[in-house]
């Protein structure tokens, strides 16, 4: 369970606001010895929580680039959930208003209009999961996850478990499913309580395994077959028909790895209930230790940085690993790591934004609420 960030709680429950610690600047770059990691880890939640608080919403209808449909909302509020704003703050409960208006007779959380059902449900059913004091979400979380069981692939839309659509989640228009959508997906049964063994997780893990470079029982398409060996055991963005990635193919005619999505399909695995012993989980960590990068989402260069990072936070937490062993042999502590590395990429603001603006990373909302939430993974251990 994600801790709090106990100072920022304490500020907001006295004063109602919050305030940057003096005398420390939140872009600091960590050199090793120079500042404690707590420090920093404390100084940029901190200032990343007034920027969104401040200067990321609407006042007039608690909405993050509501353009955007409410998904950004829904990540920025859980951010501030996550990093201790109470729920009865007045900022919080206003941007909760604005998502609850959002809710859909059929039980979905979306725009209208929207092509983006999946995500935006899923997104706003974890944010509901989060501030759900007292039960008040039980029947909105339960009839999200509901309407999300019906968009997935399966029977229902004449898709039995041969076909590469099956188990998969798309954008909710009925595009071809994903391993993004598959992620947020599962992440928000989780949410709402589905327990691994349970039959939509399980079509999902269906649909995941075949987004794996791996051959297996569980991969029989054919660029598993021809997989690299560098990108053995990672994973690519859907298998339907020939499979797709975002990371390009090998002279061979494979399809490469990326580590956002293999941090997603890892995650969707251990959601399932897939030991560290399962072939799937063992090659998914090889590959990981053999990309360990927080300069880039190997594979894609700058493109989805953050969406990488809160993936790769999010993963290693929920595989209680607490440091990762890279190509040459070198332990890393990724918390710290990644402490370091937001720290030193904050603007002076606290806002965070990505200069490639490939999935919407330009937008300081969006990618603040990523940093924030994969922050929300690296509470320093109390001295």
């Amino acid at each position: 369970m994600i801790q709090p960030t106990t100072f920022i709680s304490r500020l907001v429950l006295l004063t109602g606001v919050v305030t940057l610690t003096a005398g420390v600047n939140a872009n600091a770059q960590v050199v090793t010895g120079s500042i404690d990691t707590s420090i920093q880890f404390r100084q940029t939640v901190d200032a990343g929580v007034r920027y969104l608080l401040e200067r990321g919403q609407d006042r007039e209808d608690g909405s993050y680039s509501k353009h955007f449909g409410p998904a950004v909302t829904a990540m920025c509020t859980s951010a501030l959930l996550d990093h201790g704003i109470p729920v009865t703050h007045p900022q919080v409960q206003k941007s909760l208003k604005y998502l609850e208006a959002a809710i859909k007779p059929d039980g979905g959380v979306y725009a209208d209009e929207s092509t983006l059902r999946n995500y935006e449900t899923s997104v706003s059913l974890m944010c509901f999961s989060r501030a759900n004091a007292n039960g008040k979400y039980d029947e909105t979380i339960g009839n999200a996850a509901s309407f999300l069981k019906g968009l997935q692939w399966d029977e229902g839309e004449g898709h039995e478990v041969a076909s590469g659509f099956y188990g998969g989640q798309g954008y909710g228009s009925h595009k071809r499913p994903d391993a993004s959508n598959t992620q947020f997906f599962m992440d928000a049964l989780k949410a709402a309580g589905e327990d691994s063994d349970s039959e939509a997780i399980q079509k999902a893990l269906v649909f995941m395994s075949r987004c794996q470079n791996l051959p297996s029982e569980h991969n029989t398409a054919k660029f598993a077959q021809v997989v690299s060996s560098d990108d053995h055991g990672g994973f690519i963005y859907s298998p339907v028909g020939e499979g797709e990635t975002k990371a390009g193919e090998t002279p061979e005619g494979g399809l490469r790895s990326y580590a956002s999505m293999t941090y997603a399909g890892l995650k969707g695995m251990l959601h399932a209930g897939l030991s560290k012993d399962d072939l799937r989980v063992k090659a998914a960590l090889d590959w990981i230790g053999r990309h360990y990068d927080l300069k880039t989402n190997p594979g894609m260069g700058p493109q989805g940085l953050y969406y990488y990072y809160h993936v790769f936070a999010k993963t290693l937490a929920t595989a209680e690993i607490s440091e990762v062993t890279d190509a040459d042999g070198k332990s890393h502590d990724w918390k710290a790591d990644l402490i370091a590395t937001l720290a030193e990429l904050q603007s002076e603001d606290g806002s965070w934004t990505n200069s490639s603006d490939r999935w919407y990373e330009g937008d300081p909302n969006l990618v603040t609420s990523y940093a924030l939430l994969a922050l929300a993974y690296c509470q320093p251990e109390s001295n």
